[in-house]
């Protein structure tokens, strides 16, 4: 399968005339040696009036500092909302996203899982976070060269995708502590209809180790149970599209990911990615669908990745409808 992409892509699109369309960016980033770092996103719903904004970091002593608003916004030409910004410095090469505004600082991180207590009950804190992104990967992705070839995500969750593994310099200011970040990072850009609820279930593993190598894998499920696998593996600076792929995940009490071991074949070579989930964000997405409101569990993990001998972090990310009070993926 073959994408169509361009410099240009960097840049906001023209909105399409779907209730939900979504234009969004996302960096994440950690240090190599403490595995400090976070992950931020913003997503422009011009067509609603609004930005989706998400900041969400990982401290070192197991709590997370984090962010999440809906700034109005009356345009797409910008990923400017609330605090948050994304800039393009060059073109498939640098860019940057920087956050300054109140963080919500938890020690508790089961007040996740309810976002009525959670804006209550949470501290308050000052924050401002860096993340300089260059990249180390060619690019990859974008809007599929045939109608009849099937966008990353599905059918029905953004046209247009790409993404690129990147190295990350920056810092993370939480109330009065500084964190300085120099690692590996992530970093991807999509556009289209986007509803989280139209994910039926996944699993994602995004991480540059260092050393050459890195990986984004998706297995991704629809209703009717068929599976794709995709993604690549980054073995010296080079991209190697995945042919199949298994994962094996153990499970806390609470039923989300606390290890994974992820088998991957190439045309190259054979992988096993072993995953411990050193810090859990456990969100949920709610969204009413005509006179029906439909919830996604959304299970952001800070992951320590171990590839033969060599170890580094990334993300973790399980998304999957909840239905009838159960996790339609869960215990797959």
């Amino acid at each position: 399968m073959t994408y169509r992409l361009t410099q240009r892509d960097e840049w906001p699109h023209e909105p399409t005339s779907e209730p939900h369309f979504n234009e969004s960016v996302y960096c994440n980033g950690f240090d190599q040696r403490s595995g400090i770092g976070g992950w931020m996103r913003i997503g422009n719903r011009v067509n609603e009036g609004y930005a989706e904004l998400s900041v969400c970091l990982y401290l070192p002593d197991g709590r997370i500092a984090c962010q999440f608003r809906r700034p109005e916004i009356t345009g797409n030409q910008q990923f400017s909302a609330g605090g948050l910004t994304y800039d393009v410095k060059e073109a498939f090469r640098h860019v940057e996203m920087n956050y300054d505004g109140e963080l919500l600082l938890l020690s508790n991180k089961e007040l996740l899982r309810n976002p009525e207590r959670l804006f209550k009950e949470a501290e308050r804190v000052t924050g401002q976070v860096q993340f300089r992104q260059t990249g180390v990967s060619p690019m990859h992705g974008g809007v599929p060269s045939s109608p009849e070839h099937e966008p990353m995500y599905g059918w029905n969750f953004s046209l247009g995708h790409f993404n690129q593994h990147t190295a990350v310099s920056g810092h993370i200011t939480v109330g009065t502590e500084t964190h300085h970040i120099e690692g590996g990072g992530w970093r991807d850009h999509s556009w289209g209809p986007r509803l989280w609820q139209n994910i039926y279930f996944y699993r994602l593993f995004l991480a540059n180790l260092g050393h050459g190598r890195g990986f984004m894998l998706l297995k991704i499920t629809d209703a009717a149970g068929r599976v794709r696998r995709l993604g690549v593996l980054l073995v010296d600076g080079a991209y190697e599209e995945v042919v199949d792929m298994d994962v094996v995940t153990d499970w806390t009490a609470a039923e989300d990911p606390s290890r994974v071991r992820i088998n991957v074949r190439t045309a190259n070579r054979r992988v096993v990615i072993h995953g411990e989930v050193v810090s859990l964000a456990p969100l949920r997405n709610r969204r009413k669908i005509e006179d029906q409101i439909v919830v996604s569990r959304i299970a952001e993990g800070l992951t320590r990745f171990t590839w033969d001998g060599v170890t580094g972090y990334g993300m973790t990310e399980y998304i999957e409808r909840i239905e009838e009070g159960g996790l339609v993926g869960f215990p797959h």
